[in-house]
């Protein structure tokens, strides 16, 4: 071989070396750009991985880890050359690098008492993506909004929960409208999660004794941009079989499965807290499930710091905050003295205390031997800042929950509020983004919880917003068709059925979508009371309305179910087949693509049982106008100017009465109201007091529900005082 030709050979090699070095790294950055969920709230990088491979993408649910695997380097490398990826993928990841770098945060400027001793947030369920179901609804994508707000705006916190290796279940319905659950096995190597590890380097699992045994429980990490989530588990050698299932699903089996995955959260996760090195400054409970921490923190004061156990109890409560979230009696949980008893006789033993003085912190009359031990009790007795989540829930829990204070009147019961808000950049449509990005001062995406930037939606062109809401509203028909003519399929249903379902719904026609959870107290069927007046209103001539549906019921809940089967039989029914659809397996992903595309979004509760909700701010985000009872985030937001009110406030004693007057309210106020003002078009074809309306509610809501200003609003009046940074406070004086 001559001089000349092995120069050359050389030279194609080390081309081959560099190539290969070129692959390798633009795998290793989306690599890493897939294991911090930060993605999931960035369209462009959630872009980036669905032009990998767009029919994949959908399979996988949108799932990049999983997506990833089925490439090699050089085929990733190909297909970032085809598609011109790139600079996309080099950009996403310097932003990844400078968000996670920055120190300059609204938190460092608010909150800097936090640094060096971070919030712990506690939750039994975390909603962040469709792709890691550890989630069930409304708690669990609350819970999921708060972190990555907690992240947005820097706040140094930490979040506690359970890994569920089955999630929630996925929901079938049959040709009878019957509700099937079926859970799937999830692969833990296709979820951005890794062992956990002490700071001595060692993989960390945690024990709790118990009157039966001992539970062990290993613990996972995530990142959710700036905030560490630590999952336990309980799928580990040294449990029982049936332990080790303890945490495969999400609120299934018994009391005992309940008591159990709550020791694990609370107890379990106090101790994962010590393991990692971590000291809280801040403990906050959202919600009863995780209120065994409180316990947890007292025995650790007592055992290590010599304290009594009246001092350990005020230096608990003290650096508690407590979120009650449910005005139902049925979502509170409450345990018999056995089942106390054998789970928490051990930690009992350890603080020196006996099994009524333990009994006493979870009954509201500490001596009342008849009474359970309710999770919110105890919630509530050991913390010095408790709140509900919005106003009215604020009234209905101080009057709930007065008996544990018989010496205050009931202005005065110690619990307060911080209505919900949702995570923006997680719910609000790529065009709408785009909208606003156009519109709006820059830098407001990092002030979204501020009202002055959100001011700018009434300067952007009515034409414009409405065609940027016709096209969400086309993506979600073209979803809801794709999904319903899938389903039909699945249960062996005709051509003509399948056909007919990739056909569904018309984009011109008024479009109501109502999706949560099938609970009674929601009642999803309040329009079918008067199925002749809906086929008014559905087929008008002139004016017709279209209805999607969609939410599960829990496996035990027979009457929720029942409710589903009466809406989708509604299929049978000749006047409502084109009118009114169902969408199986309610999630993440289908509450988006319905929150962003309906023109108005649908909330009947039985008031004052809707604690808060949250489905309704996120339509705000999108354009969508809300018609609701007046509850829950509602009851603070309607000004007459921006969405539907049905009714004016009032309950009546009897819940009959009440349904049939708010049933009679509703028809009012789509006949009356909703209906009219979206079909009155000027010369343009534009709605334009609808289209006002749009603006008013947006102007109005985004900033006060967004979940920004409800990490800040929990940040300034929650987690500063309780870490004690407060420089000046004469409240009590």
């Amino acid at each position: 071989m001559s001089q000349a030709e092995l120069t050359q050979t050389e030279s194609d090699a080390l081309k081959g070396v560099v190539a290969e070095l070129s692959a390798e790294k633009l795998y290793d950055k989306c690599i890493e750009l897939a294991n911090n969920l930060w993605w999931t709230w960035q369209p462009d990088v959630f872009n980036l991985f669905r032009d990998l491979d767009p029919i994949r993408w959908r399979q996988l649910d949108h799932n990049p880890i999983a997506l990833l695997k089925e490439f090699t380097p050089e085929r990733l490398e190909l297909r970032a050359a085809e598609m011109v990826l790139y600079s996309r993928i080099n950009h996403a990841y310097r932003r990844l690098k400078e968000y996670l770098s920055t120190k300059d945060t609204w938190s460092a400027t608010h909150a800097g008492v936090l640094g060096s001793r971070p919030v712990a947030y506690f939750s039994a369920e975390f909603g962040i993506h469709e792709s890691l179901p550890i989630y069930s609804g409304g708690l669990g994508v609350l819970s999921g909004d708060h972190v990555k707000s907690a992240s947005g705006l820097g706040v140094p916190l930490v979040a506690i929960g359970l890994f569920y290796d089955q999630g929630y279940f996925k929901q079938h319905l049959d040709v009878d409208g019957y509700q099937h659950e079926e859970y799937m096995d999830t692969k833990v190597e296709n979820l951005p999660m890794k062992p956990a590890i002490s700071p001595d380097g060692t993989p960390i699992t945690i024990s709790i004794d118990t009157r039966s045994g001992t539970l062990k429980a290993k613990l996972w990490k995530m990142n959710v941009g700036r905030v560490k989530l630590f999952l336990l588990d309980c799928d580990v050698d040294g449990n029982k079989p049936e332990d080790r299932e303890l945490t495969s699903r999400l609120y299934g089996g018994d009391e005992r499965t309940r008591i159990r995955q709550e020791l694990v959260l609370g107890v379990g996760g106090m101790r994962a807290l010590k393991a990692l090195g971590i000291t809280p400054g801040v403990y906050h409970l959202n919600e009863g499930h995780s209120a065994f921490a409180s316990l947890e923190g007292m025995r650790e004061r007592i055992q290590e710091d010599g304290l009594p156990y009246e001092d350990a109890m005020r230096d608990v409560a003290r650096q508690t905050i407590f979120t009650t979230h449910t005005p139902v009696p049925a979502g509170h949980d409450r345990f018999d003295a056995g089942l106390i008893e054998e789970h928490l006789g051990p930690l009992r033993d350890a603080m020196g205390i006996s099994h009524d003085q333990l009994m006493g912190l979870g009954r509201v009359e500490p001596q009342n031997e008849n009474e359970t031990f309710c999770m919110t009790v105890v919630g509530l007795k050991l913390s010095r800042r408790a709140n509900a989540v919005s106003q009215l829930h604020g009234h209905v829990s101080r009057r709930m929950w007065a008996h544990l204070w018989p010496w205050r009147v009931e202005e005065e019961i110690p619990i307060g509020h911080i209505t919900n808000g949702v995570h923006v950049p997680s719910w609000v449509a790529w065009q709408m983004l785009q909208l606003y990005d156009r519109h709006f001062p820059s830098g407001w995406y990092s002030r979204m919880g501020e009202a002055d930037f959100w001011q700018n939606i009434h300067s952007v062109d009515p034409g414009e917003l409405w065609e940027t809401h016709a096209t969400l509203k086309n993506l979600l028909l073209q979803f809801v068709r794709r999904r319903v003519s899938r389903q039909c399929r699945r249960r062996g249903e005709s051509d003509e059925a399948v056909e007919r379902a990739r056909t569904l719904l018309d984009p011109n026609i008024l479009t109501i979508g109502f999706a949560r959870r099938f609970a009674t107290y929601k009642r999803a069927d309040l329009l079918l009371d008067d199925p002749d007046r809906l086929d008014e209103i559905v087929n008008s001539t002139t004016r017709p309305v279209q209805f999607i549906f969609s939410g599960k019921a829990h496996p035990k809940d027979e009457p929720g179910k029942a409710k589903i089967r009466e809406i989708f039989n509604l299929r049978n029914d000749e006047r409502f087949r084109h009118r009114i659809v169902f969408v199986e397996d309610y999630d993440i992903n289908v509450g988006r693509h319905l929150i962003q595309g309906v023109d108005v979004w649908l909330n009947n509760p039985r008031r004052p049982l809707e604690a808060s909700g949250t489905s309704g701010q996120k339509v705000v985000l999108n354009g969508g106008l809300n018609c609701s009872i007046l509850d829950g985030w509602w009851a603070e937001a309607h000004d007459g100017n921006n969405g539907f009110a049905i009714g004016n406030g009032r309950t009546h004693s009897s819940v009959e009465r009440q349904d049939e007057r708010d049933g009679e309210q509703l028809y009012r106020v789509l006949e009356n109201e909703v209906v009219p003002l979206f079909y009155d078009r000027d010369v343009d074809g534009l709605p334009r007091e609808w289209i006002k309306r749009m603006m008013n509610s947006i102007g109005t809501l985004a900033w006060r529900f967004s979940a920004h200003r409800m990490v800040m609003d929990y940040t300034r009046l929650a987690y500063v005082p309780a870490a004690g940074g407060l420089s000046c406070d004469m409240s009590q004086f």
